[in-house]
């Protein structure tokens, strides 16, 4: 079935047909939904190169996905419910998604901008990528509309979405200060990526305002897994005057903590709290269950695509009128774990 013999037995050309199908004005709405049941009974599909030629559009959005630690056999369930929540909030947009590879170590720097030139992408959601990635580097020099979560690039079409991770993290101590606690630690994640530093900002600047001491011992950097937080956990409940709390910038981190609490014949909460964040479904699961800053995935998703949509629809030659970053609320959940 092609579109020639579709508009023979529409009894319409095959420039009817055409127009018909992407909603053309120029067709009535009996005529148009007529040969849009017809190509639906027939099983026609259009040919999509071919559209992305004459419309000059592709109405598809490559995702660029690479945290450096899938090489390790590390996965963080929070980044796969995130890709869930871009790829629904681009379907409901009429976008397609496309999975851009990761360029190695010997792809040119410009791997990424000719892959999105050769598919005729209309822009890229970037997810965690290293920021010292000379290719992602490249690709937002230039003016491709680049919407980055959680990820610090920038570029003459950029646009940054993230969770309010300072005040996530200023929340949490706020909770555990109003328990009692006195002595609150953090475990950061890498410092180098922008949540982890933003929520360590908040950490300390919620301790400042309170008059809580921080001494550099309960600072301890993570890398947002289990056994981190679980080895950071040791670390702190062997200190002279160990934390009577600790505020874990990951959830898995936060789990690795209770764990080294049960190891050393702790209870938690009553002889050590525990927060953390992400609000992964592991956190509902564990005993007792894990108190944590939730980070709204859906919202997140949906504030992407909203933001490559305002980039797309901007003038290119108004950069001053793009708006640069788009923060999503964090939202407190208080379990078992930090309760007396």
């Amino acid at each position: 079935m092609n579109i020639r013999e579709l508009a023979r037995r529409s009894g319409v050309s095959t420039a009817t047909v055409s127009r018909a199908l992407n909603d053309r004005a120029e067709v009535s709405e009996a005529t148009r939904a007529r040969i849009r049941q017809l190509a639906l009974e027939l099983g026609y599909a259009p040919n999509e190169p071919a559209r992305t030629l004459v419309r000059r559009r592709s109405d598809t959005i490559g995702l660029i996905w690479d945290s450096g630690q899938e090489a390790q056999g590390l996965h963080n369930p929070f980044l796969l419910g995130l890709l869930s929540a871009v790829r629904t909030a681009l379907s409901e947009a009429d976008y397609h998604l496309m999975l851009l590879t990761t360029a190695g170590a010997e792809e040119p720097d410009g791997a990424y901008l000719q892959a999105v030139q050769r598919h005729n992408l209309e822009g890229v959601i970037v997810l965690t990528t290293p920021p010292d990635d000379r290719c992602l580097r490249a690709l937002a020099a230039s003016t491709v509309p680049c919407a980055g979560i959680d990820t610090a690039f920038t570029g003459p079409r950029t646009v940054r979405v993230s969770s309010d991770n300072a005040a996530g993290a200023a929340a949490a101590v706020q909770h555990l200060y109003e328990w009692g606690h006195r002595r609150i630690a953090t475990v950061t994640g890498p410092l180098h990526l922008p949540p982890a530093a933003e929520r360590l900002t908040g950490y300390r600047r919620a301790c400042e305002r309170l008059g809580l001491p921080v001494p550099d011992e309960y600072v301890v950097e993570g890398d947002f897994f289990l056994a981190s937080g679980e080895a950071a956990a040791r670390g702190l409940l062997a200190l002279a005057e160990p934390p009577t709390a600790i505020f874990a910038a990951g959830d898995q981190m936060a789990i690795g903590a209770m764990h080294a609490a049960a190891d050393a014949g702790l209870s938690v909460p009553r002889d050590l709290a525990v927060v953390g964040f992400d609000d992964i479904d592991a956190a509902s699961l564990v005993r007792p269950a894990l108190s944590t800053v939730a980070q709204d995935q859906r919202a997140l998703g949906e504030a992407a695509v909203a933001a490559l949509r305002s980039l797309l629809d901007a003038d290119p030659g108004r950069p001053k009128d793009l708006v640069h970053s788009y923060i999503v609320p964090t939202r407190l959940l208080i379990r078992g774990s930090s309760r007396a």
